[in-house]
């Protein structure tokens, strides 16, 4: 804290003399009144004002991406109705995660809740858009979910920003303000997903069943697990067993039920397992960079990571990314 005085002569002389120097005067202590007493405010609506021109970007966003996954629905799915009031009540969905009070079995319950909002999520696809396959279902699906994030991010920044605005709490808009560019660009990010997943475009998350996929190239392919497809493939001396989503789509089906058949079909005798998957790049890191480490690298709530987890340490196999 800080105190300036000064008297009206060493103010005065800051100015030129004449019939209008008192009117300075009193400009300047005037500016210097309102800054002591109301400063604060003033800094809150200069904040309130940015948060205001990003949420507006937000809600142009939102509103790009549920005008995409319409046309898209409309152009692949052939509705005979508008699906917009589908679309909208979509945008609405959520899923309530299991209690967590008694955390035993609750990865049980979280794969039923899953499984439950799959279904339902592909339901109200095929009813959206009856002329659509079923690889076309997945990437509609992924088109609409990407759109629900944006929905859920606009919301939850629009009530912040009203809240603030109405308790003209400083704490609750300063934090907003600091984090809004982080929220921006991961907005951006769904944004820029939505429109690969409605185009039928890959994505990052395609590296790991390209290489999966290169390596079972010409040798016979089954179905082991919900939308998993597996290859024994002989590689420099071995025996490979390489697993990779079905595909064509957006779908990642069921990796950890796949691993564990795979596991005990040979009665636990598996060398080492190698999972390759794509991971969020940190800012200075190249694109496309490749690194190597330790544990399970499947991303999702958790569920398929906690089976594979659960058969390596039955047999204490080694588990490479």
């Amino acid at each position: 804290m800080f105190a300036m005085f000064a008297d009206g002569s060493q103010i005065a002389q800051l100015f030129p003399e004449g019939d209008y120097g008192w009117i300075l005067n009193v400009i300047l202590y005037l500016f210097f009144i309102v800054f002591i007493f109301y400063g604060q405010r003033i800094q809150m609506y200069v904040m309130l004002k940015e948060v205001e021109g990003s949420l507006l970007r937000l809600k142009y966003i939102k509103d790009e991406g549920r005008k995409i996954a319409i046309e898209t629905i409309k152009e692949i799915g052939k509705p005979e109705k508008d699906p917009a009031e589908r679309v909208d009540r979509f945008l609405e969905y959520f899923a309530i995660s299991p209690e967590s009070m008694d955390p035993a079995g609750i990865v049980w319950k979280l794969e039923h809740i899953l499984d439950v909002r799959d279904t339902r999520f592909k339901d109200e696809v095929k009813l959206m858009a009856p002329a659509a396959d079923e690889i076309q279902i997945n990437n509609l699906e992924n088109t609409l979910e990407a759109a629900l994030a944006l929905n859920y991010i606009y919301k939850v920044v629009r009530h912040y920003y009203i809240l603030g605005k109405r308790t003209l709490s400083l704490y609750i808009i300063m934090q907003l303000q600091m984090i809004l560019p982080l929220v921006m660009r991961e907005a951006e990010a769904y944004a820029s997903a939505l429109k690969a997943f409605a185009y039928g475009q890959p994505i990052g998350d395609g590296a790991g069943a390209l290489v999966a996929a290169k390596l079972m190239h010409g040798y016979e392919k089954r179905k082991i697990s919900k939308d998993c497809v597996a290859a024994t493939v002989p590689l420099e001396g071995r025996t490979a067993y390489v697993i990779k989503a079905e595909g064509p789509g957006g779908n990642v089906g069921k990796p950890g039920d796949a691993i564990k058949t795979i596991i005990e079909e040979n009665s636990g005798k598996i060398a080492s397992i190698i999972v390759v998957d794509a991971a969020l790049k940190l800012e200075g890191e190249k694109p496309g960079a490749v690194a190597e480490g330790i544990g399970v690298a499947i991303g999702g709530p958790g569920v398929e990571k906690f089976k594979v987890e659960e058969s390596l340490l039955k047999y204490r196999i080694p588990i490479n990314a």
